[in-house]
């Protein structure tokens, strides 16, 4: 089984089973970047790829999957979007929750 570590920005990595999980972190590129992310994911041959966002990156996550979607990849669906939040500690030690999001796209 793949062990799941997270780093300094809460983004999990994935480690041990090469090809376990397919996942594009979304952040502050263009979301052009991303959906190439999710294009070549499926193109060498995932089944499923997974778009994570937290808090203002949620809009280009979906941006991403709509685009990939409806231009790109036709043939997959998109699977049930999972929200939640997560407590997050700032730089000065407050703590504070950020919204998060998953889109799951397979064949």
């Amino acid at each position: 089984m793949a062990e799941q570590q997270t780093d300094m920005t809460g983004q999990e990595e994935v480690q041990g089973q090469q090809g376990a999980e397919n996942v594009v972190y979304i952040g502050k590129k263009p979301s052009m970047n991303y959906v190439l992310a999710v294009v070549t994911q499926f193109n060498n041959g995932a089944k499923a790829v997974t778009i994570k966002a937290r808090g203002n990156a949620i809009r280009t996550a979906v941006d991403v999957a709509e685009i990939a979607l409806s231009r790109f990849i036709n043939y997959a669906k998109k699977g049930s979007i999972t929200t939640g939040s997560e407590e997050i500690t700032n730089e000065d030690g407050t703590k504070s929750k950020v919204s998060t999001i998953q889109i799951p796209l397979s064949r």
